[in-house]
């Protein structure tokens, strides 16, 4: 453990300023997230350097379609979350007490630095990486002074403050936008949304970010509501990628696997607001990056090739494609 940021003394034990969540959290005790508790008036992060998982995966796993598209980043996580969402896919580390090893800041910097050629740094993710805040902002500190970048898979449920602390050191972002109403934040994943839509405003004011949205079907998949997403984005930036992705049964929920029309039609209206938009778990389709201007194919990611000129435009037209860095198909 390690004494947290982001927190103030309260008449009933001390009060945690990371998450709008806002925990008041009496002595011995923990706060929503499990990870951040009060030991004799002082709120501690439980989880620093517990890595409950790590592995060396393709950067569109986060899924990043558009930051160094090809290449590969060293992933870890740890334990705890600040939602309680009852989909969850990593429920066994976000929601109870998994195994972990010690991996302090330098360890996690030299095993991403040692990783092969085509690694590009460290992605914060598995569960909820805003409650591991410390660990990630020592981490990401220390990788960027190394030459590394960071990248964060978030539920983007943090203060305005913290979250202004560790964007200057944070490459990209792939935010969770769980669902375009209030209710369903509420009561699935004991969350809002008004705070994630402000992070992610904010987020892509320095940063590169992509969303992402599991489409779980009577909760969150009316197609007016998906419209009313891809709108609202398209507002903050046409060139933010929007991932649509299929739900499968897990956790507390047993609602049966999205199906894939309700996708597709999810995508083809997506496209009309914004111009870069992708399908996750479903295999083939949408997961190709086209031209805005004359749509086609410049990234298949199936044949894992890409016709993008050196400086990333299409090689038919000459339109600009929005993507950070090398390609690396």
């Amino acid at each position: 453990m390690r004494e947290a940021l982001h927190y103030i003394p309260h008449e009933r034990g001390v009060a945690c300023r990371l998450c709008p969540k806002e925990c008041v959290i009496g002595e011995g005790l923990s706060g929503f997230c499990r990870a951040r508790r009060n030991v004799g008036g002082k709120l501690y992060a439980a989880n620093y350097a517990a890595c409950s998982s790590y592995a060396l995966d393709p950067i569109e796993k986060k899924p990043l379609y558009h930051f160094y598209p090809g290449s590969y980043i060293f992933s870890l996580g740890t334990w705890g979350c600040n939602f309680a969402c009852r989909f969850c896919q990593n429920w066994q580390i976000a929601q109870d007490e998994p195994h972990t090893v010690a991996m302090a800041p330098a360890a996690a910097v030299e095993a991403a630095a040692g990783a092969g050629r085509r690694s590009i740094g460290i992605a914060y993710t598995y569960s909820e990486p805003t409650v591991w805040y410390e660990f990630v902002l020592d981490t990401a500190r220390m990788a960027k002074a190394s030459g590394l970048k960071n990248v964060l898979v978030t539920n983007g449920f943090i203060n305005p403050d913290p979250l202004d602390e560790l964007l200057p050191h944070i490459d990209a972002l792939n935010i969770d936008v769980k669902a375009f109403n209030d209710e369903f934040y509420r009561e699935i994943c004991a969350g809002r949304l008004a705070e994630v839509k402000r992070t992610v405003e904010r987020a892509a004011a320095t940063a590169h970010v992509e969303v992402t949205c599991l489409v779980v079907p009577g909760l969150n998949d009316d197609a007016a509501e998906l419209e009313d997403l891809a709108a609202w984005l398209a507002g903050v930036g046409r060139d933010i990628p929007l991932h649509f992705s299929r739900y499968f049964p897990n956790y507390k929920l047993d609602a049966p696997p999205t199906p894939v029309a309700t996708l597709e039609r999810a995508y083809e209206t997506a496209r009309r607001h914004l111009h870069y938009v992708y399908v996750g778990n479903v295999g083939t389709v949408g997961v190709d990056t086209h031209c805005p201007a004359c749509d086609l194919v410049v990234i298949d990611r199936l044949r894992r090739q890409s016709s993008l000129t050196a400086d990333k435009k299409c090689p038919r037209c000459g339109g600009g494609v929005a993507v950070v860095g090398d390609v690396a198909f």
